[in-house]
């Protein structure tokens, strides 16, 4: 399993690949009149100084987003992330990364509500920080789990989930599994972001199963790797399930996908794809 303090892999390629694709999904559903919940269930400290000790001890922002900091050829749906990125280092230097609450944020309207929870109280202090003068955002430091009981379903009656678990626990597939599937019993219409990484293959496949049988529908799979699929040495590539993902999104994803594969993958080793994993 992972460390669980994300300094130590902040900005690295999976942190890339997840966070383009939920700003993204903010930008599609925020084309819609109506406001809607973004939550963010495992939220972190808000944004990390990629200068840290932590981050600096494997380096793992040097394969992510520094290989493309200061590129301008990236399709048009990671534009926002970048510009969310560059945004954090008004210097043209990258030096800070910001996390999912400080990228979706920017591309939120007014009248769109933000709810983060973070387990880590010292993560939590730092996260409501960046915060305090921001309306319309609730920060409560609890365990993310418990978070979709305790905002689904909102009362806009729309929302986007991400749940981006630590995967610093034993079982924690299937406890990712059934909190999904419960979340969206009780919020059957919202849009589910949910990052996983792509180790222990048993586990990773049992995972995917329990969706596969369960009651949702309109699960799409997007999976990026970085390296070949025998590659043992550190995680190799992460895959997101999007649930009832907006109309266009399934278009949109596969220009970013193929970019994000080209511009971080090792030796253009690895693999992108999009699949159904769940159809109507």
């Amino acid at each position: 399993m992972l460390a669980y303090r994300h300094l130590f892999h902040a900005g690295n390629f999976a942190d890339v690949f997840k966070h383009a694709v939920i700003v993204q999904l903010a930008v599609l559903i925020g084309r819609k009149e109506k406001p809607f919940l973004y939550l963010d269930t495992h939220a972190g400290c808000g944004r990390y100084d990629l200068a840290h000790a932590w981050a600096q001890k494997n380096r793992e922002f040097e394969n992510g987003i520094a290989r493309i900091f200061e590129r301008n050829d990236c399709p048009a749906p990671i534009r926002p992330y970048l510009d969310a990125v560059h945004e954090n280092n008004p210097d043209g230097k990258l030096r800070f990364y910001p996390g999912s609450p400080l990228l979706v944020c920017r591309s939120l309207r007014a009248s769109d509500r933000m709810a983060l929870t973070e387990l880590n109280r010292d993560d939590c202090a730092r996260l409501q920080s960046h915060f305090q003068s921001r309306r319309r955002v609730q920060i409560r430091n609890m365990d993310g789990y418990q978070a979709l009981k305790a905002f689904l379903p909102p009362k806009e009656r729309r929302g986007l989930i991400l749940i981006d678990s630590s995967f610093d626990r034993a079982h924690e597939f299937r406890r990712l599994a059934e909190a999904v599937i419960a979340a969206h019993k009780r919020f059957a219409t919202g849009v589910y972001a949910v990052w996983y990484p792509l180790v222990e293959p048993q586990a990773v496949r049992d995972f995917e199963q329990l969706i596969v049988e369960s009651d949702l529908r309109k699960v799409l799979k997007l999976e990026l790797s970085v390296h070949r699929g025998d590659w043992q040495q550190s995680l190799r590539g992460s895959a997101m399930l999007v649930i009832n993902p907006p109309y266009g999104f399934d278009t949109s994803a596969a220009p970013m996908l193929h970019w994000l594969w080209q511009a971080l993958s090792a030796d253009a080793e690895g693999r992108y794809s999009i699949k159904w994993l769940v159809g109507e």
